[in-house]
């Protein structure tokens, strides 16, 4: 009886064993928040891959802080994740690109790095093997030349930007400003191309919907005569639509006459629907489920030792009102 106990017992335990030696190899993608539904389409990418390989040694591990302002949290996510056995590769979209820089610096990572959606700073490229995502800067150049198409003699433009330290949105400012003025590298338009920021302007409301719908609310009062916004990412549109709406629906008219240009980001949640109403003029959207769908696949040639691309840019889709219907990559 009792060896038989015993050999159950060591049968478990072979189990057990089994079961740990088992458990899949994590293929990690780190994300700003988990409060914006830009990522969680990033998120629904990263579900597909695993359902489509479901009998794989690998898994699309998806994670983030709670919040898309908690650069910190982001932070020592990724510094936890690097310390655990299971992680094989990380593709991280830095909500601070230096504060994330320095943390890989620190944990100094044997296995394979990567950036997705948002890259690090070009000085700090050399810690990650590629950038999966978005051209941001050709995205915010596309964004000003709409507001250019608009108004082509210029006029007064505010630029809403989500995070100080995020550099793909420093890179869409860029592009848009490039834009604007036919020069490159203008930190501030003061007339150039006959376009005038206005004072307080960037906005950076660290891609809170709310803060920048006030944000927009308080420059307009500020100066009612402005002509146009740039908006560097959605979060007004997608992340407060109804307080985006009551804001821009007396405004209607003029918006379809282009006598005020909105230029925004991103074609997620219920930005296409305020596109249909008018109350934007025109949209340049990321593909962010192609970003999540994608990430492993390049996290696994990069383990494999594969060459691979740096960057690899997903596409863009652009929609305005008269293209709300076919806009939209299928």
């Amino acid at each position: 009886m009792r060896k038989a106990l015993l050999l159950a017992a060591t049968a478990v335990l072979a189990l057990g064993s089994g079961e740990a030696f088992a458990a899949k190899k994590q293929l990690v993608i780190v994300v700003k928040g988990l409060d914006n539904p830009f990522f969680e389409a990033i998120h629904q990418g990263c579900e597909k891959w695993n359902k489509e390989n479901a009998s794989s040694e690998y898994e699309c591990f998806y994670t983030g802080p709670a919040s898309t302002s908690d650069e910190a949290g982001e932070a020592q996510i990724v510094q936890d994740l690097l310390g655990k056995a299971e992680t094989v590769a990380m593709a991280i979209s830095p909500s601070n690109a230096k504060l994330i820089a320095q943390t890989l610096k620190t944990a100094n990572p044997s296995i394979p790095i990567m950036t997705v959606d948002a890259d690090l700073a070009k000085e700090d490229s050399a810690l990650r093997k590629t950038y999966l995502g978005t051209d941001n800067y050709l995205m915010g150049k596309k964004i000003g030349e709409y507001i250019k198409k608009g108004k082509p003699s210029g006029g007064t433009i505010c630029t809403i930007e989500g995070n100080p330290g995020a550099d793909n949105i420093l890179r869409r400012a860029q592009g848009m400003r490039d834009a604007l003025s036919g020069k490159e590298g203008l930190a501030e338009l003061k007339g150039e191309g006959g376009w005038t920021e206005v004072a307080g302007c960037p906005v950076f409301t660290n891609d809170d919907g709310a803060k920048g719908v006030q944000a927009m609310t308080d420059i307009l009062a500020a100066n009612p005569k402005l002509d146009a916004f740039g908006i560097m990412g959605g979060w007004p549109l997608f992340g407060a639509p109804q307080p985006y709406r009551d804001l821009f629906k007396p405004l209607a008219d003029r918006i379809g006459k282009n006598d005020f240009v909105i230029g925004a980001a991103d074609t997620i949640g219920d930005e296409v629907a305020i596109a249909k109403d008018g109350l934007v003029t025109a949209l340049v959207g990321q593909r962010p489920f192609e970003m999540g769908y994608k990430a492993p696949t390049v996290m696994l040639d990069l383990i494999a030792g594969k060459p691979v691309e740096d960057p690899v840019f997903t596409g863009l889709d652009e929609c305005t009102k008269d293209t709300v219907d076919t806009c939209i990559q299928k």
